[in-house]
C-alpha cells in the first residue's frame, strides 16, 4: 500500500506541476517585436513593437538560410526576467500559395540549434485566393535570456518564396 500511495503522489505531483507552468504561460505578459531599425551585427536583431517583419527566403525546393530574429542582447525586453519564450509567429505576407515549411532554433547559430535539438517546426499554408495576415502559436521550451534565436524556410516545390513575420514572446522569472 505504501508504494502505491508514493506512485499516486508522484503522479499528482506531476499533474500539479503541469497544471501551474500552463497558468503561468497563459496568463503571462507578452512582448511583440519585428526587424531592428539598427540590427548589430549578432547582439541585437529585434525591436519590442517594430513595424518591419523580418522577410525570409527559402531555397530552391530546401531550406534557405539561417536568418537570426533575436540577439544575444535582445532578450529580456522586460527588466530582471531571466527566461523566455517564443509565444507566436504573425505572417503578414507569403509570395507563394504553397506549403511552407518553418524551422526556428536556439543558440550559437541555427545550425547549432538544430544540431543539439534545439529547435521547432512547423508547416504554414495561405489561403490560396488570400494573402490574409496569420497569426500561429510557437511551441518551444524556455531558455535563458540572451539565447540568440534563428529562423529559416522552406516552400515547398518553389524557389526563392518568401515569408514575412513578427514574432510574439512571453518572458520568465524563472
Amino acid at each position: 500500500m505504501g508504494a502505491t500511495y508514493r506512485a499516486q503522489a508522484a503522479i499528482l505531483d506531476e499533474i500539479l506541476h503541469a497544471a501551474e507552468e500552463v497558468e503561468h504561460h497563459v496568463h503571462n505578459y507578452e512582448d511583440s517585436f519585428g526587424l531592428a531599425a539598427a540590427p548589430v551585427g549578432e547582439t541585437h536583431r529585434a525591436d519590442d513593437m517594430s513595424g518591419t517583419p523580418f522577410q525570409f527566403t527559402a531555397g530552391n525546393n530546401t531550406w534557405g538560410n539561417w536568418l537570426q530574429i533575436l540577439g544575444s542582447e535582445d532578450t529580456p525586453f522586460r527588466s530582471s526576467k531571466t527566461k523566455f519564450d517564443l509565444s507566436f509567429i504573425h505572417i503578414v505576407d507569403a509570395n507563394n500559395a504553397n506549403v511552407y515549411k518553418i524551422q526556428i532554433a536556439f543558440g550559437a547559430s541555427g545550425a547549432a540549434g538544430l544540431a543539439a535539438g534545439a529547435y521547432t517546426e512547423f508547416y504554414y499554408k495561405r489561403a490560396a485566393a488570400s494573402n490574409r495576415a496569420s497569426q500561429d502559436n510557437i511551441l518551444n521550451k524556455r531558455v535563458n535570456v540572451g539565447t540568440k534565436v534563428w529562423a529559416r524556410i522552406w516552400c515547398v516545390g518553389a524557389s526563392g518564396s518568401t515569408l514575412d513575420a513578427f514574432f510574439g514572446s512571453h518572458e520568465y522569472d524563472e
